[in-house]
């Protein structure tokens, strides 16, 4: 190194021109750059010493003008299209004389910058430069290109965002699809979502908190979610939407239906086929006859919705039911284990429509017990389409034309008084149907009225039915189970008031019930073997139950070994299980929604049973919603105590609400 030597150095990785002014010890120089302004650097911070002549700082400026005219990008390229054919590497000064057919000290430096600069068609090896092949050169150009587009992208949704929050309709574009997805994902799972960082960007260029709060407002502001979003739909494994395929296979199979694989169905459309449901009910799924016999002895047949007439086990329809495992039933609207258009159609036991069923014959004693039955796959005919409240006024008004409903009846209650002899358990709370309906919300409370005990009665006997035939033919089943509760004392019982308090201390000594290929007994119900067939529209074990059945009686093999059978009830229950939860929390979001709403009216509220006693925390019943909530009281209260309460505070979303108790004071009569 010489005084006035013209050379590069880099600070904080910007390149500086200076001239070496004098050495600083034994490792640095002094250099002055063109507005005097000096540095001390060390020799290995110099990135290039500029050939041929000693500089004045002054004379700085005049070089960059000079190199500047030869800065051109594109000379780059020719030459490095004219060193790749040789595969030559190159320095500054054979570029400069390659590129200019000079080696000035300005077209030296100007080669230089070219080439340093370069991250396209060289690699730098010591202090040659390597031309890059040419696959690697449209592979990086490739990566730019996408690097330019995927940017565009990221500037014309966020543009897209700020037109939306403004008002102002906007087409979403396909590329905006992903970026919302790792918003909704974020605003869904929060902390634990992947892509999290890019969720973060999103909200920080729009200055709003890194929250999952602030991301599920986000998209509600923008209209793709509402302000009443599921996200405990969100959050589980369940399909909301059908696939295009599982739809045109669906199509197919109403366009054309598959051959019947029961070819001897019995023809019972000569019997009168009651259906009782609730008025919204699509999917009808039983019917009930009374088939009149010799002796004044009578048949019961329940009838059963066959979907397995359409479906064969693997197929793409049945698959699609087994990943779904349920239909789910929400305030806001069902989402169904068949396409709609299958399970409230050809799948349905239609009025007055020939319909395939799988049919329940069975004949009781005077007791309720049963002793004969027999099951076939069948043809029926449906008379009436009734709603609970319907077949409750026939009843109350003993309307003689429809005798079968009265015999039904009777039997029901036969039924239930023989389930009672054999030690079933009868709990009873308040159950509520919430609906929502745009914006209105309605809560209604089922009353446990003659014609439900009527139809639960009868669909009890026929997976009795269904379970015993099963056990007599070693099928393997999902049968269903409930190991005997050790329920509290009777004398214990009866000091608590009769009605929800009871029942609710009974509910909490209640085990869960089993599914298994096992038949064991079913405790609360009373039988000793039970499987659940009714219902083959909206559960897929009572579909599994149907093609072994049905199978069996048509003489085939079985779908499903013992093996098979196990391995499907291992994978039910877990489903079955998120299904349940999604139901129940979404059915309390909107219970509290409806408090909320109603946040000034009062309500009746039966104090049923303490959750933590030492904090004056208990669980009470709003018996007008049939909704069972926690309450924390101001004042000594014991179990079964009634009082009125209004809501202080409700964030549905949140899970939180806090009630007040209205306290009444009574004048005292004036004293003279």
């Amino acid at each position: 190194m010489e005084k006035g030597k013209l050379i590069e150095f880099r600070l904080h990785g910007e390149r500086r021109l200076a001239v070496a002014e004098r050495p600083d010890g034994k490792k640095n120089w002094v250099v002055v750059e063109a507005n005097g302004q000096s540095h001390s650097i060390p020799l290995k911070q110099i990135s290039y010493e500029v050939p041929g002549e000693s500089y004045q700082s002054s004379q700085i400026p005049k070089f960059i003008q000079e190199v500047e005219t030869f800065l051109d990008p594109s000379s780059r390229e020719l030459a490095w299209e004219l060193l790749v054919e040789e595969e030559e590497t190159v320095n500054s000064e054979e570029m400069a004389l390659l590129l200019f057919s000079e080696q000035n000290p300005a077209q030296c430096y100007a080669a230089y910058i070219l080439l340093s600069d370069d991250k396209l068609y060289f690699k730098q090896k010591g202090d040659r430069y390597e031309p890059r092949p040419v696959a690697q050169v449209a592979e990086i150009k490739h990566q730019k290109e996408v690097q330019q587009q995927r940017q565009q992208e990221l500037e014309n949704f966020l543009l897209r965002v700020r037109k939306r929050l403004k008002g102002e309709e906007v087409e979403w574009q396909t590329s905006d699809y992903q970026r919302l997805d790792v918003i909704e994902r974020f605003a869904t799972y929060g902390e634990e979502t992947s892509h999290r960082a890019q969720a973060m960007e999103t909200l920080t260029t729009f200055e709003l908190p890194e929250t999952q709060e602030a991301a599920f407002k986000l998209l509600v502001d923008l209209g793709i979610w509402s302000e009443h979003e599921n996200l405990f739909l969100r959050r589980s494994q369940i399909p909301k939407h059908f696939s295009t395929k599982v739809l045109e296979v669906a199509k197919s199979c109403l366009q054309s239906l598959p051959p019947d694989p029961d070819t001897n169905r019995l023809d019972l459309t000569h019997l009168k086929v009651y259906t009782i449901d609730d008025e919204s009910t699509r999917e009808i799924d039983d019917g009930l006859s009374i088939e009149y016999l010799e002796d004044d002895q009578q048949r019961i047949w329940v009838h059963i919705a066959d979907p397995t007439r359409l479906l064969t086990p693997g197929d793409e329809l049945d698959l699609e039911a087994r990943r779904r495992t349920t239909t789910l039933y929400l305030p806001t609207g069902m989402v169904p284990m068949f396409p709609s258009e299958l399970a409230t159609g050809a799948m349905s036991l239609i009025q007055g429509q020939v319909c395939s069923a799988l049919s329940f014959g069975i004949i009781l004693d005077e007791t309720g017990a049963v002793i004969d039955y027999k099951i076939h796959a069948s043809l029926i005919k449906p008379t009436y389409r009734l709603t609970y409240d319907d077949v409750d006024e026939m009843l109350h008004m003993r309307i003689t034309a429809e005798p079968e409903i009265y015999a039904l009846n009777r039997w029901a209650k036969q039924r239930f008084q023989w389930r009672q002899s054999q030690g079933s358990i009868s709990i009873y709370m308040p159950e509520s149907v919430i609906k929502v309906d745009g914006e209105e919300i309605t809560i209604e409370v089922l009353d446990d009225s003659q014609s439900r005990q009527l139809v639960a009665e009868m669909m009890i006997l026929a997976g009795e039915v269904g379970a015993k035939y099963g056990q007599e033919n070693n099928l393997p089943l999902p049968y269903r189970s409930q190991p005997q509760p050790e329920l509290p004392p009777e004398a214990e019982l009866l000091l608590l008031p009769a009605g929800p308090v009871r029942a609710s201390a009974m509910r909490r000594c209640m085990p869960k019930s089993e599914i298994g290929t096992i038949p064991a007994r079913h405790a609360s119900l009373a039988l000793e073997t039970y499987v659940q067939v009714t219902s083959p529209i909206r559960r897929y074990s009572d579909l599994l139950a149907h093609f072994q059945i049905k199978a069996h009686l048509r003489g085939e093999s079985l779908p499903f070994s013992t093996e098979d059978m196990q391995a499907m009830v291992m994978s039910l229950v877990p489903a079955v299980k998120e299904a349940s939860s999604v139901e129940r929390f979404t059915n309390r979001y909107w219970g509290l929604e409806y408090l909320r709403r109603h946040s000034d009216e009062v309500w009746q509220a039966l104090m049923i049973r303490w959750l933590k006693e030492e904090i004056n925390l208990g669980l009470v019943l709003l018996e007008e919603l049939g909704l069972e909530l926690a309450m924390r009281f101001g004042r000594a209260i014991k179990v079964g105590d009634r009082l009125e309460v209004k809501v202080a505070y409700a964030d549905p979303r949140r899970d939180e609400i806090q009630f007040q108790e209205i306290i009444t004071t009574v004048a005292e009569p004036a004293t003279n």
